[in-house]
């Protein structure tokens, strides 16, 4: 059973999602902790009705990034997780921490990457004119959304879209994909082999 850490900065709805997949039996693993910039998320709510214990490093008590991400990355050390996802996270992780934990920590973006990178991604796409949007799993890495793809939804985008209704279409995806790839994670299913990423097949029960 794999050790998983959660990393958000507001309301925790992938949060919530995988801990819903989790209470069905659909994850072979369990959270261990939420850890968040922000004192003030509604994701802590959701980690004290299940019972995961919250680390709260609060980024406006902090001189400069370097002293947040300094405490951050000692706290991750100590939560010693096989896997770190970020849940609506709204930091770029530093360099140190995407080196640290290279290959056990994900992101979900709320774009088809390499498309719309960054902030704003349903903007970005309706701006643009795109007829499929979605959103993207994906490794991080020292990039900017930039790290190996395990997997992505397609929406359709609608001539009547505004962000809001993009948005939340994309969250319905988002809600489906983020279990379905921490699931893959846990059973141990995901080869990287350079930039790409095999999802590999069930093992045989014998």
């Amino acid at each position: 059973m794999k050790r998983i850490a959660v990393l958000a900065s507001g309301r925790g709805s992938n949060f919530q999602a995988i801990l819903d997949a989790l209470s069905v039996g659909k994850i072979n693993g369990e959270i261990v902790a939420l850890l968040t910039d922000n004192r003030d998320a509604y994701a802590i709510q959701r980690a004290d009705t299940a019972g995961i214990p919250a680390i709260v490093l609060n980024y406006k008590d902090y001189d400069s990034k370097e002293a947040y991400e300094r405490d951050l990355l000692t706290a991750m050390q100590d939560v010693e997780a096989d896997l770190f996802v970020c849940a609506g996270y709204m930091r770029i992780i530093g360099s140190e921490i995407a080196r640290e934990f290279a290959g056990k920590m994900i992101n979900i973006h709320p774009a088809l990457l390499p498309a719309f990178s960054g902030l704003h991604g349903q903007r970005q796409a309706i701006q643009y004119g795109v007829k499929i949007a979605g959103c993207t799993v994906h490794f991080v890495d020292e990039g900017l959304d930039s790290g190996p793809i395990i997997l992505q939804k397609a929406v359709e985008v609608l001539d009547d879209d505004d962000e809001d209704s993009l948005s939340g279409r994309i969250l319905e995806q988002e809600h489906l994909a983020y279990p379905e790839a921490v699931a893959l994670f846990c059973a141990d299913r995901l080869q990287v082999c350079g930039r790409r990423v095999r999802i590999l097949p069930e093992a045989n029960n014998q």
